[in-house]
């Protein structure tokens, strides 16, 4: 089992800079394929059950190497902290559209950061979830 705790959303204007921290702890001798992914504030409101499908934001596989959507390129940046089992995304020039419940989220290894992507964006293609994190800009 592990377990995931995301951290650091708040409220940002348009431009600014803001950095999610993602937690890990339990079984974590085993390597995992890790991401972030978020859901527009009135879909995470939504269930049980959970909302299946997630919008991508970026991975990191086993091997070190990351993936990002298009629609954060050049604008975060996903890292991870083995001493301190943190997965971090740093966002920079955020936009209103980048508000969002983000979600940290772990699977198989076998999957590459590109592969996980699409593989995480659906909720059960992951084998952890943390509970999310708010990030709301404003114009």
């Amino acid at each position: 089992q592990l377990n995931l705790v995301e951290s650091g959303g708040g409220s940002v204007q348009a431009g600014g800079s803001l950095t999610l921290s993602c937690t890990y702890s339990g079984a974590t001798r085993q390597m995992y394929t890790m991401g972030w992914f978020r859901l527009a504030p009135e879909k995470a409101s939504e269930g049980p059950p959970p909302v299946r499908m997630r919008e991508a934001v970026a991975t990191f596989d086993s091997d070190g190497h990351v993936a990002y959507a298009d629609s954060v390129k050049g604008r975060f940046t996903i890292s991870k902290d083995g001493a301190t089992q943190t997965l971090n995304l740093q966002m920079n020039n955020v936009k209103p559209e980048d508000t969002a419940m983000y979600y940290c989220a772990a699977g198989n290894a076998i999957y590459t950061a590109a592969q996980a992507l699409g593989k995480f964006a659906d909720y059960y293609g992951a084998d952890y979830w943390g509970k999310g994190t708010l990030v709301t800009i404003s114009a």
